[in-house]
């Protein structure tokens, strides 16, 4: 599994990349906050959900610690997705969040 700190992630973030980053957390967490213009989708709801990503694009996975993330990551590899595991979690995100 591709993984990538929270400091690369949030380097990329500020070298204005394009990137599609997920939140996997419930809402309750997410309402603490999350970083800017990730898409909130739930590791409960992805099965249900999974329409709604493109198998062209690449995504990286967060959660608050980095586990749940890594089983989003492994489910979605398996289905043929490109992912990146941020370890760590949002535990050890330092950047701005919204």
């Amino acid at each position: 599994m591709r993984e990538i700190t929270a400091k690369e992630l949030e380097d990329k973030l500020h070298a204005r990349e394009r990137l599609k980053i997920i939140d996997v957390r419930e809402d309750e967490e997410v309402a603490a906050g999350k970083i800017p213009n990730a898409i909130h989708l739930p590791l409960d709801q992805i099965s249900d959900r999974i329409n709604e990503l493109d198998k062209n694009e690449h995504y990286y996975i967060v959660c608050r610690s980095g586990g749940r993330s890594a089983n989003a990551c492994q489910y979605l590899h398996q289905l043929g997705h490109n992912v990146t595991n941020m370890v760590g979690g949002m535990l050890e995100w330092e950047g701005e969040t919204e």
